[in-house]
């Protein structure tokens, strides 16, 4: 139990799609480990979903519905949780999109899109988050970036490649600004990993379902996909005190992914 009696905010605690993504995972992980969650998703039911098996379990969670991009939206359930629980000690965020095209036909629209998905809104929650924390002078930060973060892969995500980019050093600045608050913050940056999200996002790259899954078991160096529980095993360590003196780390769950691609 790494977390009893812990509050852990969870954005993006839904799946896209049946299965589990990396946010449901790790929802289902902290609650397991002891913590009381707070479930949030911009598609209610998926955030009740995950809720509800958590409570299947005999643990505690709690689902809201937001937009993670709407400031109004995260600070209104940033307030819910602080008063209905009087503490947040873990605040993880999972929400991202991929957009592929070539340069050329991606819209200013496109892009911005991107951006405010993929980083405004960690933006906006560490700003809501922040305060609550520096008055309980602890709290960890967990942020789902990638491996695209860090290293140009096969695939044109030009959006995706900068917005998790500046997460990553986002996440740093958090972590060096606020450690003498008590405050840490790291970056998880999933590799290959077989979830809900790539089979919706990812495979209209390939012919099919099953070209895709095998290309990306093939690019991996250990030869198989990740899963969403190996992001949410490392979330729970990160937010743990086991991960006490971590702080501004980038940490690749990627099977080596990014040792090859440098």
């Amino acid at each position: 139990m790494k977390l009893a009696g812990k509050v852990a905010l969870v954005f993006g605690a839904g799946s896209s799609g049946p299965g589990w993504g990396n946010g449901k995972a790790t929802a289902v992980m902290y609650a397991r480990e002891g913590a009381r969650v707070v479930a949030v998703d911009l598609n209610r039911a998926a955030a009740e979903e995950t809720a509800a098996i958590i409570q299947g379990e005999g643990l505690q969670a709690t689902a809201l519905a937001g937009d993670i991009t709407n400031s109004t939206d995260v600070a209104a359930i940033v307030e819910e949780t602080h008063t209905r629980f009087g503490a947040i000690d873990i605040l993880h965020n999972n929400v991202g999109i991929t957009d592929m095209g070539d340069i050329a036909s991606i819209s200013e629209e496109r892009w911005k899109k991107v951006m405010d998905i993929n980083l405004t809104g960690v933006f906006l929650t560490c700003r809501q988050v922040i305060p609550i924390m520096q008055r309980q002078k602890r709290g960890a930060i967990v942020n789902i970036s990638s491996v695209a973060g860090g290293v140009v892969m096969a695939y044109p995500f030009y959006s995706y490649y900068a917005s998790k980019a500046g997460l990553n050093h986002f996440t740093r600045a958090i972590a060096v600004q606020h450690a003498k608050d008590g405050i840490r913050a790291n970056v998880i940056m999933p590799g290959l990993m077989d979830t809900p999200m790539v089979h919706a996002q990812v495979v209209g790259q390939y012919d099919d379902r099953e070209k895709m899954i095998a290309a990306r078991d093939a690019m991996s160096p250990t030869g198989k996909m990740g899963t969403a529980w190996d992001v949410a095993k490392a979330a729970v360590f990160l937010a743990s005190d086991d991960a006490a003196y971590i702080n501004g780390v980038c940490l690749p769950v990627d099977g080596g992914l990014s040792c090859l691609a440098q």
